[in-house]
């Protein structure tokens, strides 16, 4: 299908975040596996509803935008979600600034949304493409 919508989902890599953190600790339960598992799982969800969804694992900052840069370089995106693990920590303010910058500046024609766990990651997309 040619006309299939093209989403990168960004988030940080679960692997590298310490959920004992009180950032992530108010998320009771969030494991790296979990997030993990849900991140893939919408990608899944995302291609067998029609769309052409692709993952971008960053760290906290240090290359994160050279790898969000490479993503949008390789493939026109229609949509860029980022992730509450980017969003939502205070910590990463600065992080996720930076994130949109390079968005707006690489792919100035995507739709951005938001997620606020990585369970509602569809519908986020839904809502704008």
């Amino acid at each position: 299908m040619a006309n299939k919508k093209t989403v990168l989902v960004i988030g940080i890599d679960p692997a590298l975040i310490d959920f004992t953190t009180p950032e992530f600790a108010a998320m009771p339960g969030l494991t790296a596996e979990k997030v993990e598992m849900g991140i893939k799982n919408s990608i899944k969800q995302l291609n067998e509803i029609g769309y052409d969804a692709h993952l971008c694992w960053t760290d906290f900052g240090a290359t994160a935008n050279d790898v969000i840069k490479q993503h949008l370089n390789e493939i026109h995106f229609d949509c860029v979600i980022i992730g509450a693990g980017i969003r939502k920590p205070d910590s990463n303010f600065l992080f996720f600034e930076k994130a949109i910058n390079v968005i707006h500046e690489y792919a100035p024609q995507a739709k951005i949304c938001f997620n606020t766990n990585p369970m509602d990651t569809v519908a986020s997309v839904q809502r704008w493409v």
